[in-house]
């Protein structure tokens, strides 16, 4: 009953009338006010902010804001995976043989979700790790390694919840909404970065269009809180030890190291 509720409100509000006046209210002067309490209420790190607070002329400013140089550090290990993004860890784990993943106890298709068959196969029994940005996180996008861009294209137009409530009770959310497939090819193999769009103001911006991609360079951001989701080969990376769902990460930090293990 409570997720029959729960997706009938959702489908209520997911009409884009409701994303554009959202989207144009955070844009605009209008939104301005908010910003100080905004701040407040969600302990937004002030200090490492590349420009004061004082200078943003809306919400969006706000959540797409830059960082001083060195507030986010990266490994000195070339073989090290980064995170792209703050956020949390909502799950990881394995692709199964039968191209699904698990999130939330519910299964997922990659075939949905990125949306191509050939690509599809080459991540069976690899792994994937999902992280989610809320609202008050940082909201721009990083390469997470050193790689070389090989395709990059979007899919689906939905943009419901994806935060914890949403994927507990949503309709898929992760193969429904708008999002932004990258795949990248680094030295060990190929690995998959998709952005996915979310409730409301289901905005991804690509900020560069170079096909060699660097660690840590800032590649696309969010207008709103989102998540991003990590595909990898089998046998092509290896998770820190410390990672679990939950586990809140910044931008840059060790996710674990690309290896090559194929027989």
């Amino acid at each position: 009953m409570k997720k029959r509720l729960y997706r009938f409100l959702i489908e209520l509000t997911n009409k884009k009338g409701m994303s554009r006046a959202l989207k144009k209210f955070a844009q605009s002067k209008l939104s301005k006010p908010l910003i100080s309490s905004y701040i407040k209420t969600f302990h937004i790190n002030t200090e490492e902010m590349l420009e004061d607070a004082g200078s943003f002329n809306s919400l969006h400013e706000l959540f797409i804001r830059k960082l001083k140089n060195g507030a986010r550090p990266l490994p000195a290990d070339p073989n090290s995976l980064v995170s792209p993004v703050d956020g949390v860890i909502e799950e990881m784990g394995t692709i199964s043989s039968d191209k699904q993943f698990i999130v939330k106890n519910k299964p997922y298709s990659l075939e949905e979700m990125i949306g191509r068959d050939e690509v599809t196969g080459r991540y069976l029994g690899g792994t994937y790790i999902i992280i989610y940005l809320s609202p008050k996180d940082y909201h721009r996008i990083h390469s997470p390694a050193h790689g070389t861009l090989e395709k990059q294209y979007s899919l689906g137009n939905a943009s419901y919840p994806v935060n914890h409530i949403g994927l507990t009770y949503g309709k898929s959310p992760l193969t429904k909404n708008h999002r932004m497939i990258s795949e990248f090819k680094h030295q060990f193999g190929s690995a998959l970065l998709v952005k996915v769009g979310a409730m409301y103001i289901n905005s991804i911006v690509i900020l560069s269009d170079s096909k060699e991609w660097r660690q840590g360079e800032e590649i696309a951001y969010f207008s709103f809180g989102s998540t991003v989701i990590l595909l990898f080969e089998k046998d092509t990376f290896l998770p820190a030890e410390r990672l679990h769902p939950s586990l809140q990460v910044k931008m840059g930090e060790v996710l674990g190291s690309l290896t090559n293990r194929k027989s």
